[in-house]
């Protein structure tokens, strides 16, 4: 097959997905000419859930030319330092997973094995204190980091909580600035090439054909081209991952916004609470085998800060992931590329490196199968790798109140986990193999956070007098305590910077 240019991309199906993938290649692909249409019905509309993200969403925005204030205040955004974990080790008990490192390396050695070792002479020590995410958060604080901070312990991460319908609106502005042409239409039928079984044309309720030559599917999880048409298959990971269905609804703030997620331990599953500038949304993520929509309802109805102002919506997912996010000319994101539940706010991280990696390996015509392979691997590793640090949020509770947390402590894990696990077990190495979702860093958090310990830390600092090690992490502890108490309040930054205008 010759080697020529694509001339035309369609994408199928908006929301979140859609939109950002049109306003990605818009940005990326305009030196290319190329048409860029996204066909959407909105009888169908969208799951509009998500509200949650994780740090890469800081510079995919950037990279499509969004301004972030103006971003935060469009779709009434507040920022994300971290997720804090209650009642999941044990009832009564929370941790912080923060966007940030723990104090800082020495000579070539990880921090942890000092923490650790200073640790066995002071068990009342607390992995919190190390980390500047986590000062901030204590008090309700934020503060921008540096680009180049003098001091390496105010260097970390954030993200963000923000109306996910609002997002998908300041993207599809951005993209019809930049010619992408808009479609609000229904597919009626599939084309495909007899000569290779690729997708030729989509032929729409309207009687129009529309021709291209790479397609994207964002239609969900029903995946009409991916699955529906192409037949690309799934893998279930349900063994695994036991919570399948969810109900959210939103609520009014009754306190200012945390700069934080919480996430609560329920008895067959977990309840989010995600603040926004303008309200608060409340889901509860549970395992069908162990509880029922309706009671499912009734909890999370109970356990909200204030009355509800809109209709508890509930819907249901199979963890897991297409065999191919890429297959012949069609390339699946967001829903309908897989689904991890949203216990760590990866759903857009995933649509985003998606984007990534057919960026990188955009094709032209003859579609190299090289290229195809590559781009499914990588995708193939990073939604295992993120499946095997949700699997640990459930292995290593300990609660045994209830028949799923019993079910969660006692299944069998992947292999690839179960090692990670043991390895730092024994001597605090945390593993990684190539580039993943999340640094060693909220490894490290979750570790602590259920009470794993390594039996031993590094060789190398056995030399040290223990006096010399407790001298120097309590330079880094007051250090950061006194940076995180005297930054700003989060909802004080918020209404000096980027408040909506109705919070103005």
């Amino acid at each position: 097959m010759a080697h020529s240019p694509l001339q035309h991309i369609v994408i199928v199906g908006g929301g979140t997905a859609g939109w950002m993938a049109a306003a990605s290649f818009s940005r990326h692909l305009a030196h290319k000419n190329m048409r860029i249409t996204l066909i959407e019905s909105t009888v169908i509309g969208t799951v509009g859930v998500g509200e949650a993200t994780i740090p890469s969403i800081v510079a995919f925005n950037n990279s499509i030319g969004l301004d972030e204030l103006e971003f935060i205040r469009a779709t009434r955004a507040s920022f994300k330092l971290g997720i804090q974990f209650e009642d999941w080790r044990k009832q009564g008990e929370h941790f912080f997973h923060p966007f940030a490192d723990y104090g800082i390396n020495f000579n070539g050695v990880e921090f942890q094995h000092y923490f650790y070792r200073h640790k066995k002479n002071n068990p009342q020590e607390n992995l919190h204190d190390y980390s500047i995410a986590c000062q901030l958060a204590k008090h309700n604080h934020f503060a921008q980091p540096l680009e180049n901070p003098n001091n390496p312990l105010a260097d970390f991460s954030y993200a963000y909580h923000f109306d996910a319908t609002l997002y998908a609106k300041v993207l599809r502005e951005l993209a019809l600035s930049r010619g992408v042409t808009h479609i609000d239409e229904k597919v009626a039928r599939v084309n495909l090439r007899e000569s290779d079984g690729f997708i030729e044309s989509l032929l729409l309720e309207n009687g129009e054909t529309l021709q291209g030559d790479l397609f994207i599917d964002c239609t969900g999880f029903k995946g009409l081209l991916i699955e529906e048409t192409l037949k690309t298959g799934y893998e279930d990971w349900s063994q695994w991952l036991l919570c399948d269905s969810a109900v959210a609804v939103q609520c009014k703030n009754t306190k200012e916004p945390t700069p934080y997620t919480r996430v609560s331990a329920l008895d067959a599953g977990w309840m989010w609470q995600i603040p926004l500038q303008h309200r608060m949304g409340n889901g509860y993520v549970f395992s069908s085998r162990f509880l029922t929509k309706e009671k499912a309802t009734e909890t999370l109805l109970a356990n909200m800060s204030a009355n509800p102002i809109t209709t508890p919506k509930p819907f249901s997912f199979q963890a897991g992931r297409r065999k191919k996010i890429w297959n012949k000319n069609c390339f699946a994101l967001g829903l309908a590329s897989g689904f991890l539940e949203p216990l760590e706010s990866t759903s857009i991280s995933l649509i985003q490196t998606g984007i990534t990696h057919l960026l990188t390996f955009f094709p032209d015509t003859s579609f190299d199968q090289s290229m195809i392979n590559e781009a499914n691997r990588r995708h193939q590793h990073e939604m295992e790798r993120i499946r095997d640090f949700i699997i640990l949020h459930y292995k290593l509770t300990q609660r045994t109140d209830t028949e799923f947390w019993r079910y969660c402590q006692a299944m069998e894990i992947p292999d690839s986990l179960q090692h990670k696990i043991e390895l730092f077990k024994s001597c605090g190495h945390i593993l990684q193999h190539e580039p993943e979702a999340f640094e060693k860093s909220s490894w490290l958090s979750i570790y602590h956070g259920f009470g794993v310990t390594p039996a031993r830390t590094d060789n190398r600092i056995d030399h040290l007098k223990d006096a010399d090690i407790s001298a120097q992490l309590e330079k880094i502890k007051q250090s950061l305590a006194h940076a995180g108490k005297n930054a700003m309040a989060h909802h004080e930054f918020i209404r000096k910077h980027c408040a909506a205008p109705d919070f103005d």
